[in-house]
């Protein structure tokens, strides 16, 4: 039986709603903070990140970067680039795509964040630095499967670059930084474990997904799959069409997000939903504001309305909100209407 050379087609996954528009807006959004997505085995989370990856458009790229700088974004660029355009150096440019970068759980803090070889800086007086998996990371997602189970020390370094943007490594008086702007995706399931709260916290949104209940959703499952390995190209031919509109929504929303305006009666809106909901800190207003805009974009329009806010606190305020020792909480909407 041939596999096909691409990867799963984004739009041919069946239902989980709200963790494909996770997904989407950290992809329109980066500054969100990445998602957290829980549930049981077999409910293609793993395969809907690798798919979000293969619908994207190629991007530009510097040539032989170890970060993969994008040429245009002269803020966000490594010291490396920069001192060769200091230096007068044309950056030569490629197309690359997205890449889904995979942090395995026995990850320690050296692979994870890179090294510097003190005895060249001793002997030299130059840095080299070897890059870790936040380099790779950087411009891209950094998927972690059963994250949870990860070290709670390497979850706090990859929360604080994911918040940043940058990655600093010091050793014994020498420092190396940087850039380190990725889209986080963590997966787990429940039943292994949970993360500390206030590492659940840092995740800007959360998503719970199951299996589907329904007969004609589990059957298109199957087809989908069977067609995906049995025919690929016409897997491809049929939902290419999906796959280009959704394409099309995402770079626009790219394009209107910088542009999205919000009155001051949507603010007051977040504050008191997150009064209401008893959730502490502000870090769930501020994510709620974020995600509201970002929802804003992906709809297509430039002013933040009270749907936006609503469906924004579906995806950053469950995991927040106060709970009971292995109960799962879970957010009726219900509750928000009656908060003016």
């Amino acid at each position: 039986m041939e596999q096909p050379r691409q990867g799963y087609c984004f739009t041919a996954i069946v239902g989980q709603d709200d963790m494909k528009t996770a997904l989407i807006l950290n992809v329109i959004n980066p500054n969100l903070g990445g998602v957290l997505i829980r549930g049981e085995k077999g409910t293609a989370k793993s395969t809907a990140v690798r798919a979000l990856a293969e619908l994207l458009p190629e991007r530009r790229e510097v040539v032989d970067c170890r970060f993969g700088c994008a040429p245009e974004d002269l803020a966000h660029m490594c010291s490396e680039c920069l001192e060769k355009l200091e230096q007068g150096v044309v950056l030569e440019e490629s197309r690359g795509k997205m890449k889904v970068v995979d942090l395995p759980v026995s990850a320690t803090e050296d692979r994870v964040v890179g090294t510097l070889d003190m005895e060249h800086a001793i002997k030299t007086g130059e840095k080299k630095f070897e890059t870790g998996i936040l380099a790779n990371a950087n411009r891209n997602i950094l998927y972690v499967d059963e994250v949870n189970l990860l070290d709670d020390h390497v979850v706090d370094i990859l929360l604080d670059s994911a918040a940043m943007g940058v990655n600093t490594v010091e050793r014994e008086g020498v420092s190396y930084t940087h850039p380190a702007r990725f889209i986080l995706v963590g997966t787990m399931n429940p039943e292994e474990g949970d993360l500390r709260p206030q590492l659940i916290d840092r995740f800007a949104l959360s998503v719970t997904v199951v299996g589907e209940r329904g007969v004609d959703k589990r059957v298109l499952v199957m087809e989908n799959r069977l067609k995906y390995e049995d025919e690929p190209e016409a897997f491809f031919t049929e939902f290419e069409p999906m796959q280009q509109t959704l394409r099309e929504k995402i770079e626009t929303a790219k394009d209107l997000l910088a542009k999205v305006t919000y009155s001051g009666k949507i603010l007051e809106k977040i504050a008191k939903i997150c009064i209401a909901l008893d959730v502490d800190g502000h870090r769930a207003d501020i994510v709620m504001l974020k995600t509201a805009i970002t929802f804003a974009a992906y709809n297509g329009r430039l002013e933040v309305l009270e749907e936006d806010v609503i469906e924004a606190a579906k995806l950053t305020l469950p995991h927040r909100m106060r709970r009971n020792p292995f109960e799962d909480t879970i957010l009726d909407l219900s509750q928000l209407e009656g908060i003016a």
